[in-house]
């Protein structure tokens, strides 16, 4: 404890009540107790129970401390100041536990927010339908359920007014609204509008291609006499349109105005429409209810069981890969440039249709990928395994200084959590929408980590969760998972065909004494 706190307040007593004075010396011997009891490590205490603990009492230890200084201290930036942490209050290091958790928490918060327009590619969700076909209440709750889950989704509603000229000023106005809310906050746009003709879907679609963005319709189709009047006068009772007429008039006026789009009305055709992505409700309703269910279409909806070519790679060898130390951000080294350099000229020569380019968010996967010519996307759900506390240590020093902690890792790795970090059932919740769009995509070249490449390939080889954490993820490898099959099987085919499908592999056992460039890729 700081002994001029205390003497501080001794020496602004006046009283000269031997009570009152007892009363602080032992409310001063409390408080030595208290602040001595701050610095743990002289406990050894570690892990998740020094977290809680050191929280406990400093949140209870802050009145005391702000009453006897006499000085008004912000219990935030108290708190702040005396974040728990392994390992980091009575040891000054160059990087102290403090702020390395402090800017992984602040990256993991940027992220989350930086990231959305970067997961697979913005969104637009445009409804179809005729009015009273609750297409508005849809979307709102649709926005709403989107941005509880973590999205960033907001509703865009077009004036549908009879006159066509308005109609189509309203409709581009709420294009261009939701284009400037996917460039620059969101990642989910809704355009609630009618969209009733094949044209105006066209239009959406050209404007959602060049923006370069993704388009889904849902289209509201209602038929149950019962359904439409609950609609239609909800709609009477909310629409400024109708707020100041009769009650009859009104009726009548959006009765002649569902008609006439009745009369324009072309509802989604699939064969008409072949390159639109669309989802159909009848009378408000699915056919599926259940979360169980849901999952099972929602897996059914991204499965595709084309042949398809995906590649993976752990990011070259970086700066900590060399110390040894845990996570990190670290850039590459002249060993993991080389790779880099080596899995882009290879990846280049393969001249793969529609290659597309996957890494986590940190510097290591995007130097390794900066130099490969196709189109790349920094996704979070990519980025390693968090280590929290344990972040920039080495192996050695987290047995040395947590010997409790690295005990619990061997003993269930696939479930162990790192102190303020993850474990490997972290990441297998994140990966799920990766899972799901490598499932309908083709062509990919996913760059990341090891933790991460390890739930990945552990899911396309069907592993149990337990053998995850030992799966073999090597550096300076390139991984292909392929389920294609030779298309020309005939025994007259060329020989180009016929070793379509044989894996890259070296001509001699003793590979470095080739002529030549020595390759660095190994492909499996």
């Amino acid at each position: 404890m700081p002994v001029f706190w205390y003497l501080k307040t001794i020496s602004s007593v006046t009283s000269s009540s031997i009570t009152y004075f007892r009363k602080f010396v032992l409310f001063g011997g409390f408080l030595a107790f208290v602040f001595t009891f701050l610095y743990l490590p002289c406990l050894n205490l570690t892990g998740n129970l020094y977290l809680k603990l050191t929280a406990c009492v400093n949140t209870r230890a802050w009145n005391c401390r702000s009453w006897i200084s006499g000085k008004s201290v912000n219990c935030q930036e108290y708190n702040n100041k005396m974040a728990p942490t392994v390992g980091g209050i009575c040891e000054s290091r160059a990087k102290d536990r403090d702020d390395i958790v402090m800017e992984r928490t602040k990256l993991s918060s940027t992220n989350k927010r930086e990231s959305f327009s970067k997961k697979f590619g913005p969104l637009m969700v445009a409804f179809v339908g005729i009015p009273a076909r609750g297409k508005t209440v849809m979307a709102n709750k649709l926005a709403r359920y989107l941005n509880w889950t973590g999205e960033l989704a907001k509703v865009f509603t077009v004036n549908n007014r009879e006159a066509l000229e308005i109609r189509k000023k309203s409709s581009m106005a709420a294009l261009q609204d939701a284009a400037q809310w996917l460039r620059e906050k969101g990642n989910i746009a809704i355009l609630d509008g009618t969209n009733a003709t094949r044209s105006q879907r066209d239009n959406v679609l050209d404007y959602c291609t060049k923006l370069g963005c993704k388009l889904l319709f849902i289209e509201s189709i209602i038929d149950d006499d019962d359904i439409l009047s609950r609609n239609t006068k909800e709609v009477l009772q909310k629409s400024p349109d109708y707020r100041d007429m009769a009650e009859e008039k009104a009726l009548d006026d959006f009765h002649h105005k569902i008609q006439h789009y009745l009369e324009q009305y072309e509802p989604i055709n699939s064969k008409q429409e072949p390159n639109l992505r669309y989802i159909k409700i009848m009378n408000e309703d699915s056919l599926i209810s259940g979360q169980l269910e849901s999952r099972v279409v929602g897996f059914l909806s991204n499965f595709k069981p084309a042949p398809k070519t995906l590649y993976f790679s752990r990011h070259g060898e970086s700066e900590n890969n060399v110390l040894g130390r845990i996570g990190g951000d670290a850039n590459l080294s002249p060993r993991g440039k080389k790779y880099g350099k080596s899995l882009a000229r290879h990846m280049n020569d393969l001249s793969i249709d529609g290659l597309k380019v996957w890494t986590s968010e940190l510097r290591r996967t995007k130097q390794t990928a900066d130099d490969i010519d196709a189109p790349k996307e920094h996704i979070a759900a990519l980025n390693e395994l968090d280590a929290g506390v344990c972040e920039g240590l080495t192996y050695e020093e987290m047995q040395d200084k947590y010997p409790q902690e690295f005990a619990w890792r061997d003993q269930d790795k696939l479930r162990y959590r790192y102190p303020w970090g993850e474990s490997y059932i972290d990441i297998m919740t994140r990966l799920d929408p990766v899972l799901l769009e490598l499932e309908h995509e083709d062509n990919v070249l996913v760059v990341s980590h090891q933790a991460v490449l390890r739930c990945i390939l552990g899911y396309f080889l069907n592993k149990q969760p337990d053998e995850l954490p030992y799966i073999n993820v090597p550096l300076h490898t390139l991984i292909k998972i392929n389920n294609r099959w030779p298309k020309n099987t005939s025994p007259t085919r060329t020989t180009a065909d016929a070793l379509i499908t044989v894996p890259s592999h070296y001509d001699s056992v003793n590979f470095w004494q080739l002529s030549g460039h020595t390759p660095l890729i190994k492909q499996h």
